[in-house]
C-alpha cells in the first residue's frame, strides 16, 4: 500500500514526499531530501536569480555571457564546499544525528526476543512491546522532521531509503495500529496497539529475516550512523574503510566474473568421456558456482561497513532477487539461510540437471552479475550514489523478477 498525497493549494514540505507513493522500494526518490535542503538553503534560488539576470541586457555579447555563468557556477560551486549553514540547518544536522542514534536503539528493542516475554516483575509481554512501539514511533519522527531541515545528505539519503520501506510496509503497520501520515511521520492508534497480536509485531520487526521491515530499517540507519551516532571521520576509521572497500571490491568483482560465467554457454559445452559420449563437465560447472557462493558470501561479509549509499542500494537489490529465487537455488543444493549467507552442497548440485542449471542462472546469474558490477563501480570511486545512479546518470538495477522457468 502506498502513501497517498493531498497537497491541495498549499506547497508546504508534504509536496516533496509524494514520490513515496510508488510503493517499489524508494530506489529513485532517495535524492529528494538533498534536494529540498539545497532549495531550503537558497542555493537554486541564487542560480535562478543570477541566470535570469544576465540576459537582461539585449546588448550583452556571447562571451560575456559565458564569462558570467562561469562566475556563477563557480560560487555555487564554492557555496557547497564551504556552506553558510543556518542556526535551523545546524540544529536539524544535530538533531538528524542524535536522532538516528536513538531511533536505532528502539528498533533494537524492538527486534530483541526478550521484549516480547512477560518479566518477572509482573510486566506483560504486550505492555512491553506497545512501550517499545510507541518509543520507536517517537524515535521516528523526531528523524523524519530532522531531515526535512538538514543538510547532511550522506544521512538523509538513507532516511528517504527507510521512508520508502516504511511506506512498502504500511498496511502490516496499520495492522499493528501505526498509521502512515501524508508528511511521511507515523501516528499510533493506542488502542489498535494494544489488542494487536505481539507475534505479528516480532514477525514484523525480526532480526532473523533479512527481509522485515525491521531489518531494512536496521540496515538503512545502520548506515546512515545511527549505530554510533557520528560519522567516521579520524585517520583510523578512513583506514579501515579503505581495507573494507579494497574486500568488497575484489569479491564484488569475483562475483560479477563468476556471475557472468554461469550464465555462459561456453561453461556448458559438453565434453567426451572416455567411451566418447558426451557430456556435462560437472566438475568445472561446480567449481564455478562454489566460487560464486564464496565471492557472495565475501561480498556481503565486508559490505556493511561500507557507507556507500550507491553499494548498499544494489546490494538490497541482489538480496531481493536472491530471495525470491531461495527454492529454485535449493534444488540445486544452493541454501540461503535466515541472515542472506549462502552455502551449496556439492553432491545435490552435481545431481542436478545441468541444462535447467545454466536456464536459471541465464537470468539470474546475469542479473546478479550486474548488480555486483555496480557494488565494484562505486566501492571504487566512492561516489555517494544514494539512489544507485551509474556514471550516466541512469538508475541501473536490472533483473528484478523472480525466475519463472518450469523446474
Amino acid at each position: 500500500m502506498g502513501i497517498g498525497i493531498d497537497v491541495g493549494t498549499k506547497q508546504d514540505s508534504s509536496y516533496l514526499f509524494q514520490s513515496l507513493s510508488s510503493g517499489s522500494g524508494g530506489a529513485t526518490n532517495l535524492n529528494f531530501l538533498s534536494d529540498y535542503a539545497s532549495i531550503k538553503n537558497g542555493s537554486y534560488g541564487k542560480l535562478m536569480k543570477a541566470y535570469y539576470s544576465t540576459g537582461q541586457d539585449s546588448g550583452t555579447s556571447t562571451s560575456s555571457t559565458k564569462s558570467s555563468t562561469k562566475n556563477i557556477l563557480k560560487k555555487l560551486e564554492e557555496e557547497k564546499k564551504n556552506p553558510r549553514v543556518s542556526k535551523d540547518v545546524q540544529t536539524a544536522n544535530s538533531n538528524l544525528t542524535s536522532g538516528l542514534s536513538s531511533l536505532n536503539k528502539s528498533i533494537s528493542t524492538l527486534q530483541n526476543s526478550a521484549t516480547y516475554t512477560d518479566t518477572e516483575n509482573g510486566q506483560s509481554a504486550s505492555d512491553k512491546v506497545v512501550s517499545a512501539v510507541k518509543s520507536f514511533v517517537s524515535d521516528y519522527n523526531n528523524v523524519v522532521n530532522a531531515a526535512k531541515g538538514s543538510t547532511l545528505t550522506g544521512k538523509t539519503s538513507y532516511v528517504a531509503n527507510m521512508m520508502s520501506s516504511t511506506a512498502a510496509n504500511s498496511g502490516k503497520l496499520s495492522e499493528i495500529g501505526v498509521r502512515v501520515n501524508t508528511n511521511g511521520t507515523l501516528e499510533v492508534d493506542e488502542t489498535k496497539l494494544k489488542s494487536a497480536d505481539v507475534s505479528k509485531v516480532k514477525e514484523l520487526f525480526s532480526s532473523e529475516d533479512i527481509m522485515s521491515y525491521g531489518s531494512r530499517l536496521s540496515s538503512r540507519v545502520h548506515f546512515a550512523g545511527g549505530a554510533s551516532g557520528t560519522d567516521k571521520t579520524n585517520k583510523a576509521d578512513k583506514t579501515d574503510s579503505t581495507e573494507t572497500n579494497k574486500t568488497t571490491v575484489s569479491s564484488a568483482a569475483g562475483l560479477k566474473a563468476d556471475g557472468k560465467a554461469l550464465a555462459s554457454d561456453e561453461l556448458y559445452q559438453k565434453v567426451k568421456d572416455k567411451d566418447g559420449a558426451e557430456k556435462y563437465d560437472v566438475e568445472k560447472i561446480f567449481a564455478m558456482a562454489k566460487s560464486f557462493v564464496n565471492n557472495y558470501n565475501g561480498m556481503f561479509d565486508t559490505a556493511e561497513s561500507s557507507s556507500n549509499s550507491g553499494v548498499v542500494a544494489n546490494l538490497s537489490s541482489i538480496r531481493e532477487k536472491t530471495a525470491k529465487n531461495a527454492d529454485v537455488l535449493k534444488q540445486f543444493g544452493i541454501s540461503v539461510d535466515a541472515k542472506g549467507k549462502m552455502t551449496i552442497d556439492e553432491d545435490t548440485f552435481k545431481k542436478s540437471d545441468m541444462s535447467k542449471v545454466q536456464e536459471f542462472f541465464k537470468d539470474y546469474g546475469s542479473s546478479v552479475a550486474t548488480n555486483a558490477s555496480l557494488v565494484d563501480y562505486y566501492m571504487n570511486t566512492q561516489a555517494n550514489a544514494a539512489s544507485g545512479y551509474t556514471a550516466a546518470g541512469a538508475y541501473n538495477v536490472q533483473g528484478s523478477s523472480g525466475y519463472t522457468g518450469v523446474m
